[in-house]
C-alpha cells in the first residue's frame, strides 16, 4: 500500500520505517530540511536500538523515501499518518498547533482519490471530528472562488475529494520501539467508516498475523475496532493507569524504607498475583520522558474540562514529583551537608536505550543539587559518546564511568543501562573521596557494591 507519515519523531519515523520493512510505499514527511537531508543519507536523528539498520534496508530496496513536500506527500498516500508532537502545555493542556497545521495542509492538497487520514499523534479525546473539521477547513480555503459561502463538506463533495479520519494510537516504548511495532499487544483502530477501517487492517495485515514477530507462532495480534473517542481514551488511560502504578509501588517503598522492608521483596510478592503483575512494579526515582507526564497531565486537564476532579491521577503526579526529592534526602543522609561535595551522576536520559532527556529525573536532580552548593558529573553511554547536552547546564559530562567516579562523593545511579552491572566497582570505589552509592533504580546488587567498597542505599530497601 502508499503512505505518507507527516512527522519523523520517534513515533513517525518508527512508524514509516517498519511499515516500509514490511513492504508498503512509504513517503516520510518532515518540515526541517536539514533532517530530511540527514535521513536521505541513511542517518537516523534519533537513537533507537534497530531503527537505523532497517531504514537504511528499506531505503535502498526503494520502499521508503523522505521529503518536505507535503504536497508530494499527500499525493503519494492512499493512508496519511499525522504524527507530529503533541508536547504539554503549562497548564496541562496538550498543543495541538502541530497537528492543526498538518491536518489543514493535508486538505490544501487532497485530490479525487479516497484517502483514510490517521491521527497517529497522542491527541485529546475528542480530536478525531476535530481533525475532519480542520481537514475541510483547509479544503475550503483553496476553493474559495466561486463557491460563495459552501462549507467544508459542500466544496470537497463538488471537487470530488473523500476521506475519513481513524484514530490508530501507538504504544511504542522508547528504546523498544522497533521491537514493539513488530510485536505488539494490540492494535487499536477507532473510526466510523467500515472502509476506513478495512484499509487499515490490511495495511498491519502482516504484524497482525505476526510475519515479523519475534515469536511467530504466538497468536493473531488482537485489533481493537471502535469509536473514535474511546481509541483515544485508551491512549490516555493506558499510560495514566502505568505511571500510577509506578507512584503506587515508591508511595509502598517510602514506607518500606522507614520500617525496615525490601520493597523490591514486596514488589514481587505482589506481582506474582496475576491480578497485578510483575511489570511497571520498580521502584525508585519515578516516571520521565515524553508521554506519563503530558498524557497523564493532558487526561487531567480533560477531566477538568468535563468538571470532573481527578483525585487518583493528581496524587500519582505529586508522589512522582516528590520521589525526585528522596535521592536528595539520601544523599544528605549520607554526606551531610552537600556544599562542596561532588555528586556523580549514572546516566542521565529517563530510560535506557534511548537518548531523550524530555522531563528526565535527572533534569531535577541536577537542579536541586546545583541549588545546594554541590559540583554534579555524569556519565551516561549516549550523551557521553555522542556529545549531545540536549541543553543540559549544572553538570560536567565525563567520557567514561571511571573519570566520573574519580573524585565524587558520591554516585547515584539514574538509568538503569544494562553497561552498568558490568562496571569495574571495586576500582570505582578506590578513586572516590568517599564510596557512598546511591541507587535510584534498584538496580544493582547490595551485597556486591558492599563488597566493593560502597556503602550502599536503595529506595526502599
Amino acid at each position: 500500500m502508499r503512505v505518507c507519515v507527516i512527522g519523523t519523531g520517534y513515533v513517525g519515523l518508527v512508524t514509516g520505517t517498519c511499515l516500509a520493512h514490511i513492504g508498503h510505499h512509504v513517503i516520510c514527511v518532515d518540515n526541517n530540511e536539514a533532517k530530511v537531508q540527514l535521513m536521505k543519507a541513511g542517518q537516523s536523528p534519533i537513537f533507537e536500538p534497530g531503527l537505523s539498520e532497517i531504514m537504511q534496508s528499506a531505503t535502498a530496496s526503494g520502499n521508503l523515501e523522505f521529503t518536505s513536500d507535503l504536497a508530494a506527500g499527500v499525493a503519494h498516500g492512499d493512508i496519511l499518518f499525522i504524527a507530529v508532537g503533541t508536547p504539554a502545555l503549562a497548564n496541562g493542556e496538550s498543543d495541538t498547533r502541530y497537528v492543526e497545521a498538518v491536518a489543514k495542509g493535508i486538505g490544501a492538497h487532497l485530490e479525487g482519490d479516497y484517502k483514510v487520514i490517521v491521527n497517529k499523534s497522542t491527541v485529546p479525546i475528542g480530536s478525531g471530528d476535530w481533525v475532519r473539521r480542520i481537514v475541510l477547513d483547509g479544503i475550503k480555503e483553496r476553493e474559495t472562488v466561486g463557491n460563495g459561502g459552501a462549507s467544508g463538506e459542500e466544496v470537497a463533495k463538488k471537487i470530488g475529494v473523500k476521506f475519513d479520519v481513524v484514530s490508530n494510537p501507538e504504544f511504542l516504548r522508547e528504546g523498544s520501539a522497533v521491537y514493539d511495532t513488530f510485536n505488539p499487544d494490540r492494535i487499536v483502530l477507532g473510526g466510523n467508516n467500515s472502509k476506513a477501517i478495512a484499509m487499515m487492517q490490511e495495511l498491519y495485515t502482516p504484524i497482525i498475523e505476526r510475519k515479523y514477530a519475534e515469536d511467530q507462532s504466538l497468536p493473531a495480534v488482537p485489533v481493537v475496532v471502535t469509536d473514535l473517542s474511546s481509541a483515544e481514551m485508551i491512549k490516555y488511560a493506558a499510560n495514566a493507569f502505568l505511571a500510577t502504578k509506578i507512584s503506587f509501588i515508591n508511595e509502598v517503598a517510602n514506607i518500606c524504607d522507614r520500617m525496615g522492608a525490601d520493597v523490591v521483596q514486596v514488589a514481587r510478592g505482589m506481582g506474582l498475583d496475576s491480578r497485578i503483575g510483575q511489570k511497571f512494579l520498580n521502584a525508585g526515582i519515578g516516571w520521565g520522558g515524553s508521554c506519563f507526564p503530558k498524557d497523564v497531565s493532558a487526561l487531567v486537564h480533560t477531566a477538568d474540562d468535563y468538571g470532573y476532579d481527578a483525585h487518583l491521577l493528581k496524587a500519582a503526579v505529586e508522589v512522582n514529583q516528590r520521589q525526585r526529592q528522596i535521592v536528595i534526602e539520601k544523599l544528605q543522609h549520607e554526606l551531610k551537608i552537600l556544599k562542596g561535595k561532588t555528586v556523580g551522576l549514572l546516566g542521565l536520559t529517563f530510560k535506557p536505550d534511548t537518548d531523550d532527556m524530555r522531563d528526565a529525573p535527572a533534569l531535577n536532580i541536577i537542579e536541586q543539587l546545583n541549588r545546594l552548593g554541590a559540583k554534579v558529573k555524569a556519565y551516561d553511554p549516549v550523551v557521553s559518546q555522542t556529545g549531545l547536552r540536549h541543553g543540559l547546564s549544572g553538570v560536567f559530562v565525563e567520557t567514561d564511568a571511571e573519570r566520573l567516579a574519580d573524585g565524587c562523593d558520591a554516585l547515584v545511579v539514574i538509568t538503569e543501562w544494562q553497561q552498568f552491572r558490568h562496571l569495574d566497582y571495586p576500582k570505582m570505589a578506590k578513586l572516590m573521596n568517599n564510596a557512598v552509592m546511591i541507587d535510584g533504580r534498584n538496580f544493582l546488587d547490595p551485597k556486591q557494591m558492599q563488597a566493593a567498597g560502597f556503602r550502599y542505599t536503595g529506595i526502599g530497601r
